[in-house]
């Protein structure tokens, strides 16, 4: 059985499609098949690369002290 990434239903988006490229500035794609599209276009040769995604970034949690546990 395939490892299942991201959830079953992925919406297509060239943003993570293994034909697409992003550009140097990083806004938008370059598909050989469409020439420069946006990173959430998507078309029929979508082909989905879970390698492409990015991982959302960890919340950086506060510190605490001994203190704001203490009940007075």
């Amino acid at each position: 059985m395939k490892p299942v990434f991201f959830g079953r239903r992925i919406e297509p988006a060239c943003e993570y499609c293994e034909l697409g490229r992003p550009t140097r500035d990083g806004q938008m794609i370059l598909c050989p098949k469409n020439g420069v599209v946006a990173p959430c276009y998507s078309c029929r040769r979508f082909v989905y690369a879970p390698l492409k995604r990015r991982p959302a970034r960890q919340q950086i949690l506060p510190q605490y002290s001994k203190e704001d546990f203490k009940l007075d």
